[in-house]
């Protein structure tokens, strides 16, 4: 059975063309050139991932989202942005949608990008994660390489649950302080800076150029390693 995409983007061009790619790759593909009508095929349509513009004529990108996720639904959005956009970018990652990649982009890149998402969208929850060499025990709070216990802080065994549970989303510094560090007053963006290298001195083959925790510039973080 195909999956089902919603791509909302104004630039008919544009708006053809990846409707012509996603349709080559055996996806079913609804499409809106406005907000109004995004909105409503999001809503009303059921689509297993939402593409979806920042900029739309007469409901925009973040109102889309912001309604998306006040409904409860929770299929991934993939945002489609211009250069250096970074503030609109995390104000799109704080309304929850999921990743975003910058126009103008690589056909390749996007349609693995979606790929993606949608597989860790419907992949079941388990107690226990693997990436590379390592396992994740979710329920003993412990991690494994190898058969091998790697001792992890609370808050690196945090954040690495975190990460793994999100793989491939774009998570910005706010997000990540929210759900691994909670309220504390005494928490700032560089206390994650500096659990992530501690972290990647731990699990990254060569922490300097790491193959897990991609840093975003600017942004925050996003987890890659199936």
């Amino acid at each position: 059975m195909s999956q089902h995409i919603l791509i909302v983007e104004d630039e008919p061009a544009l708006l053809r063309g990846l409707k012509d790619t996603f349709q080559s790759q055996g996806f079913e593909v609804t499409t809106a050139q406005d907000g109004e009508a995004g909105l409503v095929a999001a809503i009303d349509g059921h689509p297993e991932l939402i593409l979806l513009d920042i900029m739309l004529p007469r409901v925009n990108g973040y109102e889309i989202c912001r309604a998306v996720r006040e409904r409860g639904l929770q299929m991934p959005i993939l945002m489609l942005t211009a250069k250096g956009q970074e503030e609109d970018i995390i104000l799109g990652l704080n309304l929850g949608a999921d990743d975003y990649i910058v126009k103008p982009f690589r056909r390749g890149e996007l349609i693995a990008r979606a790929k993606a998402l949608l597989r860790r969208t419907r992949a079941p929850q388990t107690t226990t994660a693997r990436f590379g060499e390592f396992e994740l025990n979710l329920a003993a709070h412990k991690l494994f390489r190898n058969g091998k216990e790697v001792e992890l802080t609370a808050k690196e065994f945090g954040l690495l649950a975190y990460f793994i549970a999100r793989r491939g989303r774009a998570l910005t510094r706010d997000d990540i302080l929210n759900a691994v560090w909670g309220n504390s007053v005494m928490v700032t963006p560089r206390s994650i800076d500096r659990c992530v290298a501690t972290l990647r001195a731990k699990i990254e083959p060569e922490p300097h150029s790491p193959a897990f925790i991609q840093t975003i510039r600017d942004i925050g973080y996003r987890f890659e390693g199936e």
